[in-house]
Order: structure tokens, then C-alpha cells, then sequence
């Protein structure tokens, strides 16, 4: 489906005639791993924003990973902190809520938003994490993220990029990394926890023979 205009256009694999009636169904594998990432992200978000006032001014989920964007540098010390807490709220399993607050009501809330929103306006809260308007779809209960981790960052504009696994996408990069860290180190009959020293010594004995 696509939406556009506020108009969402569903395209079909054959022609059906008008008055036909049809039946949708969402596919819950992928809407779920979605919502894990989605609301892993406004954990994390929403940690940065308290720890740092760092906005989040983009956001992308991918195949198989997301980014966001900060609107400040932050260290590498401290986005460790802030992986660290924000999984102390996943693991708290906490209730994720969605609630619909009228113009006035959102005069007495403290939220994140990227723009200027007039009522009624749908907010997420995470307890402890995170207040922000969003028409999203997320979990229940943060413990469904499972857990969010950092895999990657560069400097971007003002801030940084951070490339961020949750839940199953979490899993699933894990794994890859295991199987690539037991690919090599079959190559160098490296054993477990090994791995670095037997490539340093790879490379001081390729430095040898160049030398020789």
C-alpha cells in the first residue's frame, strides 16, 4: 500500500471489478519487527534527549537496520550510557501508551515533536523514557523490544548518525557477527576469544614476510 495526500492506494496483482469486496491482512512478522525498531527508537530518542537535549531530526527504518539523527555531537561514552539505560526501560517492560489529547490538554504536557501540531494530537509515552507525538505503530510493553543496540556511528551535520538494531533485527546481526567471527577464525585456528590476537599476529607475520 502507499499513501499519499492522505489517501491510501492499495495495488493489486489482478483487476477486480468495482463493488467487488476484498479482505486485507496485515503481515504481523513484518509489522511486528517494525514496531520493535519504532519503539526502540523513541526509547533510545528520548534517553539522548534527556541526557543531552539531542533532537532526533531524522529517522529511517531499513532492511536491516535504522539511523536517526542527532541534532548535537555526543561521545562515544556517552551514547554507551545512554544504550545502557535505554535497555534498563526495555527491561523493565513498562507499558507503552498512546493517547489522544485535545489542544488544550496538550498545553499542560511536555512532549518532543518536530513541528507545530494543533489538537487532537495522538502522544506515545514510554515511563521513564520517553513523551512524543507520533502516529506510529508500537508495542505494548517496551520488554517486547527486546533490547536496542548501537552498531554503528558517524559524524553528520551537526550531530551524529547512529545506526541502531532492536529486537529480532538485533538477533539476527548478532548471528551474522558470530558466524563471520567463526569464519575466521577457522581461517587463523584461532580459538574462542582469540579472535584479535590471532589476527594481529596474522598481520605481524604478513609485515615479516613483506619486510623479508
Amino acid at each position: 500500500g502507499q499513501i499519499a495526500r492522505g489517501i491510501i492506494t492499495h495495488t493489486l496483482e489482478a483487476p477486480l471489478d468495482p463493488g467487488s469486496v476484498v479482505k486485507g491482512c496485515v503481515d504481523w512478522r513484518h509489522r511486528f519487527f517494525n514496531m520493535q525498531q519504532h519503539t526502540g527508537e523513541h526509547i533510545l530518542s528520548g534517553t539522548l534527549h534527556a541526557m543531552f537535549g539531542a533532537e532526533n531530526v531524522g529517522f529511517h527504518i531499513g532492511q536491516d537496520y535504522l539511523t536517526m539523527d542527532t541534532s548535537v555531537p555526543i561521545s562515544d561514552e556517552g551514547l554507551a550510557e545512554a544504550e545502557a539505560r535505554a535497555n534498563r526501560v526495555i527491561w523493565q517492560d513498562v507499558p507503552v501508551d498512546a493517547v489522544w489529547h485535545t489542544k488544550e490538554e496538550l498545553a499542560d504536557l511536555t512532549y518532543r515533536s518536530k513541528k507545530e501540531l494543533e489538537g487532537p494530537v495522538r502522544i506515545v509515552t514510554v515511563p521513564g523514557a520517553d513523551c512524543c507525538a507520533c502516529c506510529g505503530t508500537h508495542v505494548e510493553r517496551t520488554g517486547q523490544v527486546g533490547m536496542v543496540k548501537i552498531i554503528d556511528w558517524q559524524n553528520y551535520k551537526s550531530g551524529v548518525r547512529l545506526f541502531v538494531v532492536c529486537g529480532v533485527r538485533a538477533l539476527r546481526y548478532f548471528e551474522a557477527q558470530r558466524a563471520e567471527a567463526a569464519a575466521i577464525r577457522a581461517t587463523l585456528s584461532a580459538k574462542a576469544g582469540q579472535l584479535a590476537e590471532a589476527v594481529q599476529r596474522q598481520s605481524g607475520e604478513l609485515e615479516a614476510a613483506r619486510y623479508r
